[in-house]
């Protein structure tokens, strides 16, 4: 293929220069004169293991140029690779300025380049949610009109490439995400990835753009909680490095995909106890984990936010099922369960709310578990009801909230939400 490469910073040079090393023609944009001209001398403009050798091997062979001045380039090229800067506006977005300008430049190009077949775009550069049909794909309409769909296909195609690792990491990266229009394969990028092997996600563009911001949020969360435990050990003259070596010794729990499915909110008797001692620990020896004292808060915001969806559309007064009430299915553990904040909630604004949950009798609640259900929902005896009863009635909305949905025959599937997992 021939690829055009628009912004030759860390992200397009490198990509430049791995595109070219894996046999296809590279053809580079930047609005840095200096930087073109470097490259043209076969000197990288970044440091990075590996580059400057790939460089000039690509530049003797032919395979690597590199241009401030698109003009005519674009008529027999492939694919062209969008990785200009998004850099942080005053209110913390994404200044948009650069994706906006180069998309117009691309789209000047591709409507005096009178090509035979479309050109496919791909984005790399970190855009959020809808940037796609919301800006980009507008700017290209706007120039190219009824040829739109004749003259370009966009794709969103992030990187994740770290700095130092950028070569080993563009052949090895941890996963290929591509986003189109259809959430089908495009062939450009199939044939740009066909030597590298990794788990590959093709999407809608939605899914596709918002991958780099949980990824590297979630990056930024495991650093910032892994320094706040190691603050805690610090003001208690513990061994931070011990700990951590304790923690992470776990991948079937700690460092593992355990929890991390987005669905219910926490409960039950040990999370919400040991993050509030916890938070306690932290704030007695004055660690300040601000990350940890997030947690309940979020939980709760997450607790609301699961009630709206549950609710969403339900007449005022409708009849609902509530599937499992307890922490954990087969489980009669309802010490802060948030399917009881569910219940209430339901309960609060007036809906005919019945609760399906065999391993819960009312009348043999003990102790703790019996002091918090009726304290939170005093009718709680009341709501309970029978297989039958809850496989025959009808109600306007069944609400499953973990494993107690399988034991149930629900004919009318339209109207469950599962939140256990959500889609």
């Amino acid at each position: 293929m021939k690829v055009a490469i628009f912004g030759l910073g860390y992200v397009g040079f490198t990509a430049m220069c791995c595109i070219a090393a894996d046999g296809h023609s590279v053809v580079g944009f930047d609005v840095s004169e200096k930087k073109v001209l470097g490259i043209r001398a076969g000197h990288p403009p970044i440091i990075e293991a590996g580059l400057e050798e790939m460089l000039q091997s690509g530049l003797t062979k032919g395979l690597i140029s590199a241009h401030t001045k698109i003009g005519n380039r674009l008529a027999d090229v492939d694919l062209a690779i969008v990785c200009v800067g998004t850099p942080s506006a005053p209110d913390g977005s994404h200044n948009m300025t650069y994706v906006a300008e180069v998309s117009r430049q691309i789209a000047s190009a591709v409507k005096s380049a009178r090509r035979s077949t479309p050109l496919v775009v791909a984005y790399r550069s970190t855009i959020r949610p809808g940037t796609i049909e919301g800006l980009i794909a507008p700017i290209f309409r706007a120039e190219l009109g009824a040829d739109f769909d004749a003259s370009v296909e966009i794709v969103y195609h992030p990187e994740f490439l770290r700095e130092g690792s950028a070569v080993k990491d563009y052949f090895d990266p941890p996963k290929i995400v591509v986003g189109t229009a259809d959430g089908q394969p495009n062939e450009c990028l199939a044939l740009l990835n066909r030597n590298i092997k990794a788990p590959t996600f093709v999407v809608n563009y939605g899914e596709a753009e918002l991958t780099k911001f949980v990824d590297n949020t979630w990056h930024a969360l495991k650093v910032a909680f892994a320094n706040e435990v190691g603050r805690v050990c610090l003001q208690l003259g513990l061994s931070a490095s011990k700990v951590s070596e304790i923690f992470l010794s776990d991948t079937k729990l700690n460092i593992s995909s355990y929890y991390m499915r987005p669905g219910g909110a926490f409960g039950g008797s040990c999370l919400p106890k040991d993050v509030r001692a916890f938070q306690y620990i932290a704030a007695d020896c004055g660690a300040h984990t601000h990350v940890v004292d997030s947690l309940l808060r979020s939980n709760e915001a997450h607790k609301y936010r699961l009630y709206q969806y549950a609710a969403n559309g339900l007449k005022p007064g409708g009849r609902v099922l509530l599937v499992g009430l307890a922490f954990k299915a087969n489980t009669d553990d309802l010490r802060e369960s948030p399917n009881i904040d569910l219940a209430r909630a339901f309960l609060r604004d007036g809906y005919d709310l019945h609760v399906f949950d065999p391993a819960i009798d009312a009348t043999k609640l003990v102790g703790a578990n019996l002091g918090y259900a009726y304290t939170q929902i005093p009718t709680l005896s009341k709501l309970l009801v029978d297989k039958a009863t809850a496989e025959t009635t009808a109600y306007d909305r069944i609400v499953v909230t973990n494993a107690t949905g399988k034991l149930l025959d629900l004919a009318d599937k339209a109207n469950i939400v599962e939140i256990a997992h959500l889609p």
